[in-house]
């Protein structure tokens, strides 16, 4: 009977210090939209507008125009994407946006936001999107203090740290971004290209913007984490 009692007290203790492994979910089931919705101001004068988001071939794809951003219907914090993506034709403009809230903040179209980008060689800059972000070598990568700013008209780029991490066109690229509290880093094809800190946002919805060109999207995964990826 002591040898049982024993047994279950050291289960009882095993079953209490056990880690569970942070469980990834992809945010694209590659068969429809469920979990996301569009916010594509052409509908407004015309819902019968070709819509810019579609499923094929088992891929999410941003047809580019109308523009328009596909958006989660659920909000995070603390978390790593996993993307895979690819320009289906001629390179252009994209982007992911984490942090996303308020619709249609900026220029009667971009919600408010910090965008990765996805611009062909241009892949990990960060734009503000009436959000904000701090990086090293702040001045020396977004120009002149007076001219930043989060709204239109102002600073709002933030260059990458490298050039050529991108594959050529047609090759699937992988993006990784992890957001941890008010930090953001971003990895493309396995290279640190930016990082971030008192980004004046820590959650919100992630979005997935429709600017231009054609990009398919065969992955979309997000894994929760409790801290940034060191370098």
């Amino acid at each position: 009977m002591k040898k049982l009692t024993f047994l279950v007290i050291l289960a009882t203790l095993f079953s209490c210090t056990k880690t569970e492994v942070p469980k990834t979910v992809s945010l694209f089931n590659g068969v429809d939209l469920t979990g996301w919705h569009m916010d594509v101001p052409a509908f407004d004068q015309n819902p019968d507008t070709v819509k810019p988001f579609i499923v094929r071939d088992s891929m999410l794809v941003s047809l580019g125009t109308p523009g328009g951003h596909l958006i989660t219907d659920s909000t995070y914090s603390n978390y790593r994407l996993d993307i895979e993506y690819r320009f289906a034709g001629v390179p252009g403009n994209c982007g992911v946006l984490v942090h996303a809230s308020t619709p249609r903040a900026l220029y009667g179209m971009f919600p408010k936001s910090l965008e990765v980008q996805m611009m062909h060689e241009n892949a990990g800059d960060f734009w503000c999107i009436v959000e904000d972000i701090v990086v090293p070598d702040m001045e020396a990568r977004r120009g002149p203090k007076e001219e930043w700013g989060i709204t239109e008209g102002k600073q709002r780029r933030i260059p990458n740290l490298t050039d050529g991490t991108e594959k050529p066109v047609g090759d699937w690229n992988k993006m990784v971004v992890e957001c941890i509290a008010d930090t953001i880093k971003v990895w493309v094809n396995d290279t640190l290209v930016n990082f971030g800190y008192n980004c004046t946002a820590k959650s919100g919805q992630i979005a997935v913007q429709a600017e231009g060109s054609e990009v398919e999207f065969r992955k979309i995964e997000l894994t929760p984490i409790s801290r940034i990826t060191p370098n």
